[in-house]
C-alpha cells in the first residue's frame, strides 16, 4: 500500500488570506466564477510556468467544469490532492493545485494560475504559496515553477 500523500495527523489548511487575495478549498460552489475565470484566460494560463505542455486548459462547458470541481473536492476530502480557489472578495482570480508528483525527485507538484486580468498577482501568489508550503505543509521537495 502506498504511503498517504500527507500524514494522517496533518491538519490540512482550509484557508490562507493576504491583503490581496484568499485561498479556500475549490468546490462546486465556485463553478460559475471559476469557469468564467479560466475560460477568459486560456492563453494566459497556458503561458504560465508549470503548465508546460500547452494542452490545458481546454474549452469546456459549465457542466463539464462542475464535474471537474466535484472531482477536485473529492480529492480534497479523501486527502489525495488539494485544490484551492484564489479569490478576491467574491471574484475567482485563480487556482492552486497541490498533488502528488510522478517523479522521484520531488514529493509534491504545485501549480497555480491567475486570470489574465489579474496577471499582476501571479508572482505574489507564487511567493505566498511557496512560503506557505515551507511553513505549514509537510513537504520537503516541492516542484513549483518559479515566477519572475
Amino acid at each position: 500500500m502506498p504511503a498517504p500523500f500527507v500524514p494522517t495527523d496533518f491538519e490540512v489548511p482550509l484557508r490562507l488570506a493576504t491583503d490581496r487575495f484568499r485561498l479556500e478549498p475549490l468546490g462546486p460552489e465556485h463553478n460559475e466564477r471559476d469557469h468564467e475565470a479560466w475560460m477568459s484566460s486560456i492563453a494566459h494560463i497556458r503561458a504560465t510556468p508549470g503548465f508546460p505542455d500547452g494542452k490545458w486548459p481546454t474549452e469546456m462547458s459549465a457542466e463539464q467544469n462542475l464535474t471537474d470541481l466535484v472531482r477536485h473536492a473529492g480529492d480534497f476530502a479523501a486527502r489525495r490532492g488539494f485544490t484551492y480557489s484564489v479569490l478576491d472578495d467574491a471574484e475567482v482570480i485563480g487556482c492552486v493545485y497541490i498533488y502528488p508528483t510522478r517523479d522521484d525527485t520531488h514529493d509534491v507538484v504545485v501549480q497555480s494560475w491567475v486570470r489574465a486580468s489579474r496577471a499582476d498577482l501571479d508572482v505574489m501568489l507564487w511567493k505566498t504559496v511557496s512560503s506557505w508550503l515551507a511553513e505549514v505543509w509537510p513537504f520537503e521537495r516541492p516542484l513549483y515553477e518559479p515566477r519572475h
